[in-house]
């Protein structure tokens, strides 16, 4: 039993997830994308960034997001769009592959054993950053493609009771993609759906256009009030500018240990009462101390503002989305069921400790020598279990923490354009058409 043991825990392995990304992660604090990317290249034995790993169903499949995400720091917006497409492909938001092995690995060592299961808020953050890097690229049937599939999401977040805070940004990029291509009626619900979300002001002048003065859905109503209709660009010679600027990291998953009474306070409403009491004999007796289980780490670069200089002059920004804060939300309504899994696994680990006593003392028939191997048996299979019993700290964790947004009309010729977040400038020169379109972005993953 201890061989079995030893070899599933070798098949496993110990290290998790925020071991892989941690030299990335550094690079970026450090202001260095393009290092990050090298780190994350090296780290899934790619040659390049133009190359994609031979199996996207295991965590290279993270990894491709991570990656996919720099390249929106780099404005490499080319390859940012080919792995978020591929990231989107391989990552589940259900599920369903995990056979009889990955369930045992799952409920004795660890929750990162099997396919990466994201939360609906990290399915629909892909199809957002996959339309900025379309709207970047000005390729407008791309991003209908994108916000085809994120209505997909949508539907999912929708029949599940799920929060659909975060789909406010999608919904605005999405109804700018459909109204750009001329598909208004379809941009029209897009925008409807942002405004379900967020009082999205900038969007109050584009929706005079668009209604000309006389809104039918409430949202809209509300917004556009009694302001009348509005001239499109078209008729004022004018260019429309959609500018996005992304800042900060949500919270990393990391490994954290923590007291087993604090643990049973955590996961008191979802532990079972056959567990709870367990677990408080073990701890009673000194045999358990600790739970390990994965937790958000601090704050990376949700405080500060972003700005945006048209020409030397100051354009006003609106807060789109607190990504971290929506994260932090979504990971303290799990917090309790994660913490059971984890107290689940320990006391699994303690019952094959327990049973490999057992076994070798009525395998043995030498007297006290069968109780010392008995004993060896089992601390040695519940410490193979402890040592292989990794928190599952796989996340998205170059995912942006906020995200503001700035929408005004330039008059047609060239402008300079400077962003800033995070001690991150950008300067953007645009030819703005008279009656055309512009979108600009920043993504500052400090």
């Amino acid at each position: 039993m201890v061989a079995a043991l030893a070899a599933l825990v070798g098949a496993v392995g110990c290290a998790g997830y925020e071991s892989r990304v941690v030299g990335a992660l550094e690079a970026l604090d450090r202001g260095q994308p393009d290092q990050a990317v090298a780190e994350l290249n090296e780290e899934m034995s790619l040659d390049g960034s133009d190359q994609l790993p031979a199996d996207m169903r295991t965590d290279d499949a993270l990894l491709v997001l991570e990656r996919g995400t720099i390249q929106l720091w780099r404005s490499d917006y080319s390859h940012a769009t080919r792995d978020l497409g591929a990231a989107d492909k391989g990552i589940e938001l259900l599920d369903m592959s995990r056979d009889a092995a990955d369930d045992l690995g799952k409920y004795l060592f660890s929750d990162d054993i099997g396919a990466y299961r994201a939360p609906a808020y990290e399915k629909l953050m892909i199809n957002t950053m996959g339309l900025v890097g379309y709207l970047a690229q000005r390729k407008l049937e791309d991003a209908k493609v994108e916000a085809r599939r994120l209505a997909i999401v949508q539907k999912y977040l929708k029949d599940n009771d799920e929060d659909t805070t975060m789909l406010g940004v999608a919904s605005y990029l999405a109804g700018f993609a459909f109204e750009k291509a001329g598909n208004l009626d379809e941009a029209l619900l897009f925008y409807e759906e942002a405004l379900e979300e967020d009082d999205f002001e900038t969007l109050r002048d584009p929706l005079r256009v668009l209604t000309r003065g006389e809104p039918r859905t409430p949202n809209v109503k509300e917004l556009v009030g009694a302001s009348g209709p509005l001239d499109s660009v078209a008729q004022t010679g004018e260019c429309d500018v959609l500018v996005l600027v992304s800042f900060g990291r949500v919270p990393a998953k990391e490994p954290r240990r923590i007291p087993i009474g604090l643990a049973l306070t955590i996961a008191s409403g979802a532990l079972s009462p056959n567990d709870h009491a367990r677990a408080n004999e073990l701890a009673a007796k000194g045999l358990v101390t600790w739970v390990n289980y994965p937790a958000l780490g601090p704050s990376r670069g949700s405080f500060g503002r972003a700005s945006v200089v048209v020409d030397g002059q100051a354009v006003g920004l609106e807060e789109a989305l607190d990504v971290e804060a929506e994260v932090r939300k979504a990971f303290a309504e799990q917090e309790p069921t994660i913490v059971v899994s984890a107290i689940t696994r320990m006391l699994t680990r303690v019952a094959v400790g327990e049973a490999a006593h057992a076994a070798g003392r009525a395998g043995d028939g030498r007297g006290s020598a069968g109780g010392t191997i008995g004993l060896l048996a089992g601390l040695a299979a519940s410490a193979a279990m402890t040592a292989a019993d990794t928190p599952d700290t796989r996340s998205w964790s170059t995912l942006p923490a906020r995200i503001s947004i700035a929408r005004f009309r330039v008059k047609a010729g060239r402008h300079s354009l400077r962003l800033q977040a995070r001690g991150v400038t950008k300067d953007v020169v645009i030819d703005a058409a008279p009656g055309g379109w512009a979108f600009v972005n920043l993504t500052a993953l400090r």
